[in-house]
């Protein structure tokens, strides 16, 4: 399967991860739509609604997958797109077959257009563009910025960052930034096609305006898949362009590029003022710096103050000490400047004053948030090259206290193993910690505890039950848990899984539906390991004959092989 496809269902599991690689078991049928093509799958699974599934793998590089779902749209490789996945291993030998007939139909269409005399391609295209307004509007720009028009030019590319269109409730939505990306994407294309019809100096003043629209929107966009910091890149880049070909005013560039980066409009651009070192010469040099000089004497404190004069004083050979002294200006109460400047002076050559700036910041933390984690981190491992362990570990263990998460929990155990600590007295004592940071509730849904997780980590499964029904944990660490522990105590597992059923027959909704489907799914797993199953096929019967009127909820047990 592996030669065909480049992928396995072991990479399927390692993708998604345990849990909703199991999911994924369960949407099999659900799964329609299925287009095998050269490099990419497309499908539609059905789940809350129809999602729109891709799996991208090339035989190079790994395999990725996207889905529409609230899930996959964090980034995530969904259940949906382990059913899509675990549906094609299953047609493998047919795989080559499907990608080779979709490399004949690419070649078929390529070749007879090129059979096509230029009348009918002409006729092709304009029976297109009298169908499709979006083709018709990108091919009116790339005519304007091939004529002499520039003021149509200008007014179409600003039309295309336009994120009005596209917003609701005044915000582009994940599900409407890939729209408005794509459309965003032709003002690069025809930015550079100005600068390449010889009309650079328009391309500079119309890149500006771009740049500017952009940055005054970009907030207001769910940029989840980073598609709009593209467009924003290549605007910056056509600007950057059309400024070598121009050559414009080095003074005045200095002054706008200065401008730009103080505003705040260059978050989605990330310009760098030095990348125009060619445009501005030695004359926009010298007004940059007297500018950014001028502007974080005005407002030291200032984030992009601050960031430009740490440029300024880099590119310009400055020493280390005035760049203490920018840092200095405005210490972070968690201790983050602090280990910016020890960072500094470490790689000046001046480990002991590093060392000292570093601890200062631990002193000086904000008691209610303590540290930041770097700097702790910064501070543990020159400990740790002198042979310091012991203070390494008494510093995590005062951060756990301070700061009682997984992780700082996890940076505990490690340190201490290395201290060999652990096991004998530190484990007891930040569990303790973890328990002392909490509340036990009874029946808790919401807000689990980090003792819980903890005691997972461990692969304390016993101590974590037992933490558990004292009242720690909430719904999904329940869940979890029951998870972890249904291969060696399925009954446990089972109890768990049919209390949180239960409060569901109760609610309504395609979520609903779709939860119960799930948990019903891990209660049958259960049972077969118990050996009951008509034990689960009596409970199903019973449960679908009390929910028979929630159609929804009926036509998905059928679909899943719950009937």
């Amino acid at each position: 399967m592996a030669d065909a496809l480049g992928f396995t269902d072991e990479d399927l599991r390692r993708l998604a991860g345990a849990r909703s690689y199991e999911r994924g078991l369960g949407y099999l049928t659900a799964v329609s739509r299925l287009e095998v093509g050269e490099t990419a799958i497309t499908a539609t699974v059905d789940g809350t609604d129809a999602y729109e599934v891709e799996l991208t793998e090339d035989g190079v590089g790994p395999l990725t997958g996207w889905c529409d779902c609230p899930y996959g749209q964090e980034g995530n490789f969904c259940k949906h797109c382990v059913a899509v996945g675990l549906v094609v291993l299953g047609q493998a030998d047919s795989v080559p077959r499907q990608r080779a007939s979709a490399t004949g139909r690419t070649e078929l269409l390529s070749s007879w257009l090129k059979s096509r005399t230029r009348e009918e391609l002409l006729a092709l295209l304009q029976e297109h563009l009298a169908e499709d307004r979006d083709l018709r509007r990108r091919l009116e720009l790339r005519a304007a910025a091939a004529g002499e028009d520039t003021g149509i030019v200008r007014e179409r590319i600003l039309s295309l960052l336009d994120t009005r269109p596209f917003a609701r409730y005044g915000y582009v939505e994940y599900a409407d930034a890939r729209a408005y990306g794509q459309q965003a994407a032709e003002a690069v294309t025809a930015l550079r096609a100005l600068t390449a019809s010889g009309r650079a100096a328009d391309a500079v003043e119309v890149a500006r305006e771009a740049l500017s629209a952009l940055g005054r929107t970009y907030g207001e966009v769910d940029d989840s898949d980073g598609l709009i910091g593209e467009v924003a890149t290549g605007l910056a880049e056509a600007h950057l362009e059309a400024c070598r070909e121009a050559r414009p005013d080095p003074v005045q560039t200095a002054d706008w590029l200065v401008a730009h980066l103080l505003d705040g409009l260059n978050d989605a651009t990330d310009i760098d003022l030095f990348d125009y070192h060619e445009v501005l010469g030695e004359p926009g040099l010298a007004r940059a710096r007297e500018l950014v000089v001028a502007a974080w004497r005005a407002h030291p404190k200032g984030w992009a103050e601050k960031y430009l004069m740490e440029r300024l004083l880099k590119a310009g050979g400055g020493s280390v000490d005035a760049l203490v002294a920018v840092h200095a200006a405005d210490l972070a109460p968690n201790g983050h400047t602090h280990l910016v400047i020890a960072k500094e002076l470490e790689e000046a050559g001046r480990p002991p004053e590093a060392l000292e700036w570093a601890e200062r910041g631990l002193r000086e933390a904000d008691s209610e948030w303590g540290p930041d984690g770097e700097l702790v981190t910064f501070v543990c491992e020159r400990y740790t090259r002198t042979g310091r362990i012991a203070d390494v570990v008494m510093l995590r263990r005062d951060l756990l206290r301070a700061r009682p998460t997984l992780a700082t929990y996890q940076d505990l155990r490690t340190a201490a193993r290395a201290a060999g600590s652990w096991e004998a007295a530190e484990r007891a004592t930040a569990l303790e910690a973890l328990r002392a940071a909490d509340t036990p509730k009874a029946g808790r849904r919401y807000g689990g505890s980090v003792l819980m997780d903890a005691l997972m980590d461990d692969g304390d499964l016993d101590a974590a039950w037992q933490a558990a029904a004292d009242g720690y944990a909430d719904q999904q660490q329940w869940l979890a848990l029951a998870d972890r522990i249904r291969g060696q105590r399925p009954a446990d597992a089972l109890a768990v899984y049919v209390r949180w059923i239960e409060p569901l027959r109760k609610q309504t909704g395609d979520g609903t539906y779709e939860r119960m489907t799930e948990l019903l799914l891990s209660a049958r797993t259960c049972h077969q390991a118990l050996g009951t199953e008509l034990e689960f096929a009596t409970y199903l019967a019973a449960l679908r004959a009390d929910q028979k009127r929630k159609r929804k909820l009926m036509t998905k047990l059928d679909q899943h092989g719950l009937p």
